[in-house]
């Protein structure tokens, strides 16, 4: 069964929002965008530092409309030539960033102890595969 977006909005805004925050760009994005304000070009090129993958112009901009929509950055195109165009946070987003970046950090600091899980599980069910 296919559901229209308009139908999925409705049955679970919460859950969208939150796909829409955590996704893989949506969060480096957030993040980057904590310190400063970035034009389009820049933005993509901090974030492709954070995991070494560069994130397309397609998907940075689909993206940025969707954090746009959701009321979380403020794009700010100035009418000049050549045109310009700044994204920043607005103060939803700048709440959103914030417990995204501490989740990051809170990552970052406990790798080791999933690390450590994760051998540990590993090792556990390779030798239950053994004994089956």
């Amino acid at each position: 069964m296919t559901v229209s977006k308009e139908v999925s909005d409705a049955l679970c805004p919460q859950r969208l929002v939150l796909e829409h925050v955590t996704s893989r760009w949506g969060t480096l994005v957030l993040i980057e965008l904590l310190d400063r304000s970035y034009r389009f070009g820049e933005l993509r090129r901090a974030v492709g530092r954070w995991g070494g993958r560069e994130v397309s112009e397609k998907m940075l901009t689909q993206t940025l409309q969707t954090l746009e929509r959701d009321g979380l950055v403020h794009r700010d195109a100035k009418p000049v030539i050549p045109p310009r165009v700044d994204y920043s946070l607005t103060g939803l987003g700048r709440e959103a960033a914030e417990q995204v970046r501490a989740l990051a950090l809170w990552t970052e600091d406990r790798l080791d102890q999933v690390e450590k899980a994760r051998r540990a599980y590993d090792e556990a069910r390779e030798v239950r595969s053994r004994a089956s």
